[in-house]
């Protein structure tokens, strides 16, 4: 499943503990515009940024229009 990053994006500043915001730049650097859940690489990226990719496509499944 592809997801746009802006909205990963959004969900990671929505769930910032104070002190993350760096993680959150991080992320907008480092993951691709479409974000590919079923893409290996992609997965280890958002877990590297704290987000559980199944979690994910859980969330987003239903509101995309995908």
């Amino acid at each position: 499943m592809k997801i746009p990053k802006d909205q990963i994006m959004d969900m990671l500043r929505k769930e910032d503990e104070p002190g993350d915001a760096d993680k959150a730049d991080q992320a907008d650097r480092e993951l691709p515009d479409q974000v590919d859940t079923d893409d290996p690489e992609h997965q280890s990226m958002l877990q590297k940024f704290g987000v559980d990719p199944s979690q994910l496509m859980s969330k987003f499944s239903g509101g995309l229009g995908i």
